[in-house]
């Protein structure tokens, strides 16, 4: 059998699908484990989790950094003239100084997350309710040298439908018949990056909001196992479909 992949994981909270991914580690439904759980806010459920399961933790808070960063360091090896130029949060009619603010405070932010992370070594991060965007400064430093990306983050919509902080609560407001999960690499936009897997759900008539987020969350708790496990397994390229990248499962 091949070497378990090492999957270091990120959260802001209760961990609910760091759960998921630990049971499914734990039971060996995929060839992997957990090698650190990070957390951008300390005291957390999701950090209590990972103490029960002997999983190393850490505490980056971002707070303090996005609230004053003009009294942090830039890292040394930012080239801040090419992460704006990469990101997509802000367009080219926005301010410019609006996007170099935000990608250097982040770039600060980040410098201490990857800091953290290098001493645990991993193979694949996944995002499990971590709430924070990243800038190509962090994201071109963990892809470097692969040739599948290594970021994964759980979305609680159909992507490319209600991308956001409030996937359901949208989906809901929306009136959709249909609702969902995504789980999807990570890239320089908000919630843009290639799909890995989908699972869908009917909202029926009745429905309340806190209904389908019962209904989505169930979902997610199977899709983001299997797809660390299709990672695991070697079973993920890309791929060029016109002006997009895909994910091609075998």
């Amino acid at each position: 059998m091949k070497d378990k992949l090492r999957v270091g994981a990120l959260i802001s909270g209760g961990g609910t699908n760091l759960q998921a991914i630990i049971d499914a580690c734990e039971a060996e439904r995929i060839n992997a484990r957990v090698v650190f759980v990070g957390s951008d806010q300390p005291g957390v459920k999701g950090l209590a989790r990972a103490e029960k399961h002997g999983i190393p933790s850490f505490v980056m808070e971002y707070g303090p950094i996005l609230q004053r960063p003009c009294e942090y360091r830039l890292p040394e090896d930012l080239d801040l003239d090419d992460v704006v130029s990469k990101q997509h949060l802000f367009s080219r009619d926005q301010t410019p100084d609006r996007a170099r603010d935000y990608c250097s405070a982040r770039a600060v932010a980040e410098a201490k997350l990857l800091a953290e992370m290098e001493k645990f070594p991993f193979d694949i991060l996944v995002l499990a309710g971590f709430m924070r965007i990243f800038s190509p400064y962090i994201i071109d430093k963990i892809n470097i040298g692969h040739d599948l990306p290594r970021i994964m983050n759980i979305h609680p919509a159909l992507l490319p439908a209600f991308p956001g902080v409030d996937g359901y609560g949208d989906t809901f407001a929306y009136g959709c018949k249909v609702g969902g999960c995504t789980v999807h690499f990570v890239d320089y936009g908000e919630d843009s990056g290639p799909i890995i897997g989908q699972k869908a759900y009917t909202i029926d008539p009745g429905d309340s909001e806190m209904d389908i987020r019962k209904k989505g969350l169930e979902l997610e708790w199977k899709l983001y196992p299997e797809c660390v496990g299709l990672f695991a397994d070697g079973r993920l390229s890309m791929a060029s479909r016109g002006k997009r990248t895909v994910v091609e499962i075998r």
